[in-house]
């Protein structure tokens, strides 16, 4: 079974290649899995592995997209208006939202703040607040929209996935996948829901993934300049 519009020019040499290759639900889900693991694991082996454990996951979760890009044919960026506009808007409802309802899960302490383990205005802290933002606003956004919007979305309709063209309209996976991209987010339930709809609708719209990828990208770009200009280290 051909996958991809490029596997014809590029070798499935090797794993993970051949995996890809020969599941389109491994090459969209695989990816994200390894990322959660990772993100599971900050922390676990002492509190500067908070840090350098997000540096290993970014660099990891780089090194996967460049092995599932020939074959996740839709993982492309797009830049457009609505893009832009989706991207800010959630950045804004993320952050004016917050306090306003009630959290599943508390927040960390503290947050995520090199500064308190490294030391205020340490250049170690400053390389991972870089790593931090740089990871969120390039790594997170294709691995996310990969799983949720075009995966996730697709399958709850037709097992089938790439059957379904990402600019159908399914009511009721539309509502469930955001929803269970919301809750992923205990500490942001609401903000994450609204999220969820709103990238969606802007694949729905689009009829394609790269200008969620980028209102993903913007929002979280936004959100890290936040944190460090407010010192909002809850958001992280």
């Amino acid at each position: 079974m051909a996958i991809g519009r490029n596997q014809g020019s590029w070798p499935a040499n090797g794993f993970p290649a051949q995996k890809i290759c020969g599941s389109p639900e491994y090459a969209r889900i695989a990816p994200f899995v390894i990322f959660v693991v990772l993100t599971a694991a900050q922390g676990q082996l002492g509190e500067a592995s908070r840090y350098w454990i997000y540096l290993v996951k970014t660099l990891v979760g780089a090194w996967v997209i460049w092995q599932m890009r020939p074959f996740v044919e839709e993982m492309r960026w797009k830049l457009s208006w609505e893009a832009v506009v989706v991207g800010v808007a959630i950045f804004a409802v993320w952050v004016g939202l917050d306090g306003h309802y009630p959290r599943l899960s508390k927040l960390e302490e503290g947050g995520w703040n090199p500064h308190t383990q490294f030391g205020q205005g340490a250049g170690v802290a400053w390389f991972y607040i870089v790593v931090r933002i740089a990871g969120s606003s390039i790594v997170v956004p294709p691995l996310e929209e990969v799983f949720y919007r075009s995966f996730v979305y697709r399958y709850f309709v037709n097992t089938d996935f790439r059957a379904m063209p990402l600019g159908q309209f399914h009511g009721l996976s539309f509502v469930v996948t955001s929803a269970i991209f919301g809750f992923m987010h205990p500490d942001r339930w609401l903000a994450g829901i609204l999220c969820g709809l709103a990238y969606q609708w802007l694949v729905i719209r689009k009829n394609r993934l790269g200008d969620a990828m980028t209102a993903h990208a913007i929002t979280n770009f936004l959100l890290g300049i936040w944190v460090v200009w407010k010192g909002a280290w809850s958001f992280w």
